[in-house]
């Protein structure tokens, strides 16, 4: 029986076709990796695009849509595990979490969006203003209205509800109106860790849906960097990665990892439209 986010993925040689036999869970198949991107000519391309956009972005806008753009380029990267089977995913689907306020007890709220494989940046910015905007707002996502009502019942049913759904799921039997708009079941999850004004964090991954990827960018500042062989304070932002190496071997990763950095480092080359 198939899914409706992916097919089975084409080509898979035997060994990775293995792993997740020997590896049966998201959190056993980590790899960590860390980047320090160079962001001097980024930031000033964000603060050319800020003075003539009705919206203003920042290094996440620009690493979001790198992500997005480096996953369909790279479809392998865009995989996920399920049942034992490894799957390509249909559609690059990229989730993230927004405070609704900068305060302690501000709810946070998460954003799943899809991302056209050709959407020019612009329009991107526009309809991520949006899609912001509305999970600021107090307006119930899918997701509240489900949690609101599996609070309703004793904790044992709860638990007994989420063990049944991944259950179900593994099968590939897991109706879409359960899990559809859930939003670990997705390419990438990407948390804004400088919107905090704190480094980048290495994260787990969730064993509930099919992540195999979280990215977190934290803030923008100053380290020093080796230029023309010199040592200099150059403005960069870090970014950390937490992956299923299950999906896919290290060499094409990492190949897609430096990929992302250069979008980021130039996006004047991609994203100018």
């Amino acid at each position: 029986m198939g899914r409706f986010d992916g097919k089975k993925a084409k080509k898979v040689p035997n060994y990775r076709r293995i792993l997740p036999f020997l590896m049966p869970r998201r959190n056993e198949s980590i790899v960590y990796f860390e980047q320090i991107i160079d962001v001097v000519d980024a930031n000033q391309w964000i603060e050319s695009f800020n003075e003539t956009s009705e919206v203003r972005v920042g290094i996440f806008h620009v690493a979001l849509a790198a992500i997005a753009k480096t996953l369909h380029e790279r479809p392998r990267l865009n995989r996920f595990v399920s049942g034992r089977t490894i799957y390509q995913r249909d559609g690059v689907w990229i989730s993230f979490g927004v405070k609704k306020s900068m305060d302690d007890d501000a709810p946070l709220s998460i954003v799943r969006r899809e991302f056209g494989e050709n959407e020019p940046f612009a329009v991107f910015v526009a309809s991520l203003r949006t899609d912001i905007e509305v999970a600021r707002s107090n307006r119930q996502t899918a997701v509240d209205k489900e949690l609101k009502f599996a609070f309703r019942f004793p904790a044992p049913i709860i638990g007994l509800g989420v063990r049944i759904i991944e259950a179900l799921d593994k099968r590939n039997l897991a109706p879409r109106a359960l899990i559809g708009d859930d939003p670990m079941y997705c390419s990438a999850f990407i948390s804004n860790l400088g919107s905090l004004k704190i480094d980048a964090a290495y994260h787990h991954l969730y064993e509930h849906g099919n992540n195999p990827l979280f990215v977190t960018i934290g803030k923008v500042e100053e380290r020093p960097m080796v230029v023309d062989g010199n040592v200099v304070p150059r403005l960069s932002v870090q970014l950390k990665y937490s992956y299923d190496e299950r999906i896919e071997d290290g060499f094409y990763c990492a190949r897609s990892i430096r990929r992302i950095e250069e979008l980021i480092r130039d996006p004047n080359a991609w994203c100018a439209s």
